[in-house]
């Protein structure tokens, strides 16, 4: 543990992941801001998978003003699993590959900004998702998505970043053999070749998977990819990235509080970009569930 003091009464437990994303650098410059403007940083760094849960799960309010977590999404997912209902406010310093929940609640990369936002944030309630009892703050996925999650190179990832995850779906478009879920979503039965159930609009970065959903919002928004052939996983990959998706065949959007996925079993499941079980699956929303510290407009 390393720990820097001022006087000031602001109390930062950084949880660091060390190994994620490229921006190596971001988390010195936020600890000079955050000494500059008189709090006292305790920065913890994180040295094995789910250390952020255990870590987060002993950071109380009665100690801490805030949790910040310096990482990528999947480190930020881990955290938010060890939150308990003496947990202080959550922060985030982007670090990760991808970088879709800063996107979601409009954090850049500006250390200043970062820094300003952890001390005078706007806390926010924000609903969490859970698949098979892990909480989750931007989607869960079964099906393509999931199996490139599962079989990305961690290596490759740290290497050429989001690059990685295009080699992985390649190799995945030339395995092909993609299988149908059965999904209940509210009591209702679809049948889908992929599905991805939103708590936020982002995905993979700053690409919108469902326009409706939100980090407030009491609802899950089910993104039903009905065809699942080679072709149809090329157009959709396609839309997603020309801001189409929502207009593409084969494609629709349900919402829900509660989703079923009992077929096939056995198949890989990814929550917020880590790959994290297997089906069948559960998935649940509990509003207003984490007070998230999102950045102020602009004056």
């Amino acid at each position: 543990m390393s720990q820097n003091s001022t006087a000031g009464a602001c109390r930062v437990f950084i949880i660091h992941n060390p190994t994620s994303g490229r921006r190596r650098g971001i988390l010195r410059q936020v600890l000079v801001h955050l000494e500059q403007i008189g709090c006292r940083v305790t920065v913890q760094h994180t040295s094995h998978r789910d250390h952020a849960r255990e870590l987060a799960a002993q950071v109380s309010q009665s100690e801490y003003d805030r949790l910040v977590v310096s990482g990528g999404d999947g480190t930020i997912n881990e955290a938010i699993n060890g939150l308990t209902p003496d947990s202080p406010p959550v922060a985030i310093i982007p670090r990760g590959t991808a970088n879709v929940l800063a996107a979601e609640i409009g954090l850049g990369a500006d250390p200043k900004v970062i820094a300003e936002t952890i001390v005078n944030g706007e806390a926010r309630p924000v609903s969490l998702g859970a698949i098979n009892g892990r909480k989750f703050l931007l989607m869960a996925g079964v099906g393509f998505d999931a199996c490139v999650v599962a079989t990305v190179s961690s290596a490759l990832k740290r290497a050429i970043g989001k690059g990685a995850y295009v080699v992985a779906s390649l190799r995945q478009m030339i395995r092909g053999d993609f299988p149908r879920f059965s999904v209940l979503i509210d009591g209702v039965l679809y049948d889908a070749a992929s599905v991805v159930v939103a708590n936020a609009h982002y995905y993979g970065g700053k690409y919108v998977c469902a326009p409706e959903a939100g980090l407030e919002s009491p609802l899950l928004q089910v993104c039903l990819f009905e065809r699942g052939s080679r072709f149809h996983v090329a157009v959709y990959g396609l839309a997603l990235v020309l801001g189409l998706l929502p207009k593409a065949p084969g494609y629709r959007i349900v919402p829900a509080t509660r989703v079923e996925i009992h077929q096939p079993q056995g198949a890989a499941i990814q929550s917020d970009g880590d790959f994290v079980g297997a089906t069948p699956a559960q998935v649940t929303v509990t509003p207003q569930a984490v007070r998230l510290l999102f950045p102020r407009p602009n004056r």
